[in-house]
């Protein structure tokens, strides 16, 4: 297999659902790596160094080479460790689709989902609840498409698109738990919903879930440096 016996570290934190997604296409292509916690409070040289740009995680490092940012992480895999479990369609339409809609999760479900954790009333939290229900209901029909009436996104076997949403599942949960909000609700979504319980149930879920409690802890801290700032511009 094309890179198997090459370096593999990944950088990430275990509460980052980018990080899980990345984790996850590893884990799906059986490529064995290095895992390699960051403070994304307190940058280390390492991180600096291989994402100068966006100094973020998650980051691949494949023999000693970089590549950011999770969706191209992804993909990345998916080329080099070609000969097992293929996460893209092998239609050019098929990938297409399936990178247009992990673009919209990226872009409008996680901003609208970090719209309810920066919410600092019920009101304001049930207008970004709202937001978030709203940009979540075209992956209705985006499942029913791209599905062809089978278990997951990609068919028969959990893939690029499945990857892409269900990274942040455990955040949702989260969210969940500290607000009682439902972002993939049964009553208005109930095929997602459907998909979201069978993959928190595939093996490849369970091995990279972040717990939830770290989520929560995590998500805590976030919401009191954002408090702190608002704080300071007034």
């Amino acid at each position: 297999m094309a890179g198997e016996g090459d370096d593999v570290k990944l950088l990430g934190t275990v509460v980052s659902p980018f990080a899980v997604r990345v984790r996850m296409a590893l884990h799906l292509k059986g490529v064995s790596y290095e895992d390699l916690e960051q403070d994304v409070f307190d940058k280390g040289d390492l991180l600096l160094a291989s994402n100068p740009v966006r100094k973020k995680v998650p980051v691949l490092l494949h023999a000693g080479r970089p590549v950011c940012e999770s969706l191209v992480i992804v993909e990345y895999v998916d080329e080099v460790w070609a000969g097992a479990a293929p996460l893209l369609p092998a239609d050019p339409h098929g990938r297409a689709v399936a990178r247009f809609w992990a673009a919209y999760v990226d872009d409008k479900v996680v901003t609208a989902m970090l719209g309810i954790l920066r919410a600092t009333t019920d009101e304001e939290r049930a207008e970004r609840l709202d937001a978030a229900l709203a940009a979540v209901r075209p992956l209705e029909d985006a499942f029913a498409e791209c599905s062809g009436g089978k278990a997951f996104f990609a068919g028969d076997s959990v893939g690029y698109l499945d990857l892409a949403l269900g990274c942040h599942l455990l955040w949702f949960e989260a969210l969940r738990e500290m607000f009682g909000v439902m972002i993939i609700d049964a009553g208005r979504t109930p095929r997602l919903a459907a998909w979201a319980g069978r993959f928190l149930e595939t093996e490849t879920a369970k091995k990279a879930a972040s717990p939830i409690k770290s989520i929560v802890e995590y998500a805590g801290k976030l919401r009191a440096i954002w408090a702190a700032i608002a704080a300071a511009a007034n």
